[in-house]
């Protein structure tokens, strides 16, 4: 008579069969389940490192907070950039670079109003806060708001130093240093290309 081999479906069989079927319809559940939560996770971290919105504080053209509110970032491409922005700003602001001391049209400026961002319009600084630094930069005390700026570790030149972001759409504005007048004791040094400059208005 014909021997069955151990792995034929023989009554006997059976029941370890479905056993294993058991075990392996459980491993692939497992599988499937562990890829949907892999992407999942990493979709979840992805919007904690890039949300899609910021608090930023508004202000009139007078220099009065309107409040924060969340505010969607502003993402473009470099070709969308280089449309709305000169080529030295295109080049300061999305590629970190800085305009020459002296060059600028606003180092030497000082009537009353605020410098909001070239590429948002995100108010940045307040004419009360600026001061002639000797730097040849627009140089600012203290930000208008700390919700509208980033700071980052910038170690590209020979020194760490701390540069300084608009926190709406991340454009390169310049650095902040230690070496400032009171109160705070701080430079935020700018170039002028990274900034509109707004007349204060009143009334």
């Amino acid at each position: 008579m014909k021997k069955h081999s151990p792995n034929c479906c023989t009554p006997d069989n059976l029941p370890r069969n479905a056993e294993r079927r058991r075990v392996l319809q459980g491993a692939m559940a497992f599988a499937g389940a562990l890829v949907a939560f892999v992407p999942a996770r990493h979709a979840r971290a992805d919007a904690l490192a890039h949300p899609a919105s910021v608090p930023i504080e508004e202000f009139s053209p007078a220099g009065k907070s309107l409040g924060v509110k969340p505010m969607p970032i502003v993402v473009r491409s470099d070709e969308q950039w280089q449309q709305l922005l000169s080529p030295e700003a295109f080049r300061v602001t999305r590629h970190a670079g800085t305009e020459p001391s002296y060059s600028g049209a606003l180092w030497n400026q000082h009537a009353s109003g605020l410098y909001r961002c070239v590429c948002c319009e995100t108010a940045l600084f307040d004419s009360s806060t600026k001061f002639e630094s000797g730097t040849g930069w627009p140089s600012f005390w203290n930000p208008i708001s700390r919700h509208n700026v980033t700071e980052s570790v910038d170690d590209s030149l020979w020194a760490s130093r701390t540069a300084v972001s608009c926190r709406l759409c991340n454009a390169h504005l310049g650095h902040v240093f230690d070496d400032g007048p009171d109160p705070t004791g701080l430079r935020y040094c700018m170039n002028s290309v990274a900034l509109h400059f707004h007349a204060r208005q009143t009334g």
